[in-house]
């Protein structure tokens, strides 16, 4: 796997390409613009970017840009931006093309290199990884409205989040303490509450995750 990376933070941006080197991942590239990002990704065309979502000069939301019109030039290339807030409308514009090879986690979780390196290969594999703390904005939002989320029991809402974090349904029956079958039962009524078409299991996913983003309104989310 071939990876550019975008951040600012020296310290931040030296780590992160050890980290994905010491597991035999290729960094292709490390820089700390988001208009450089956008050159060496043009240059390179690696099989994923990892950017910060705030970068220079205003640091309000140029990685996601970079992000959005890297997805919109290279639609086969994978993209995970990094922050350390949870924004539901930056999750939403990451996923809203129905496609995934996306995932959007908190800083913080870098520490866990074990699941982070996980959640990258998943996306890098085509797969989505929303950080746990994203998940719980959007489904404690998502519940509240009318919308088809709301319409989930609480045990549906638990086994969707787990579906937008990314997760197989070996990994949910394990957090859950119950079976693959009981998940397939699950995944199958969020299916068919939010009137999704037959398709294969990985897209059904993401399609379930854009739908249950849409659920949890606009706005520019919250801080942690």
């Amino acid at each position: 796997m071939r990876v550019v990376i975008g951040e600012d933070e020296v310290l931040l941006r030296e780590g992160l390409g050890h980290v994905l080197q010491n597991d035999g991942i290729e960094v292709v590239a490390a820089v700390g613009t988001a208009v450089e990002l956008e050159i060496a990704v043009a240059r390179l065309e690696p099989d994923l970017v990892i950017t910060d979502i705030r970068m220079p000069p205003t640091h309000t939301d140029e990685g996601l840009i970079a992000a959005l019109r890297i997805r919109e030039a290279y639609p086969g290339m994978s993209v995970m931006v990094l922050s350390q807030y949870v924004q539901r409308r930056y999750a939403t514009e990451l996923l809203d093309r129905g496609e995934g090879g996306v995932g959007y986690l908190l800083k913080q979780r870098i520490a866990d290199v074990r699941t982070f390196m996980a959640d990258v290969r998943r996306v890098q594999a085509g797969g989505t990884a929303l950080d746990p703390d994203v998940v719980a904005v959007l489904v404690s939002r998502a519940s509240k409205t009318n919308g088809p989320v709301g319409d989930l029991t609480p045990r549906q809402r638990e086994v969707l989040g787990m579906m937008a974090e990314g997760r197989s349904n070996a990994h949910i029956a394990a957090r859950l303490g119950t079976s693959e079958k009981a998940v397939v039962q699950h995944t199958s009524k969020i299916y068919d509450t939010f009137g999704l078409p037959v398709a294969a299991d990985d897209h059904r996913r993401v399609l379930a995750v854009i739908q249950y983003l849409a659920a949890s309104g606009g706005g520019d989310g919250e801080s942690l």
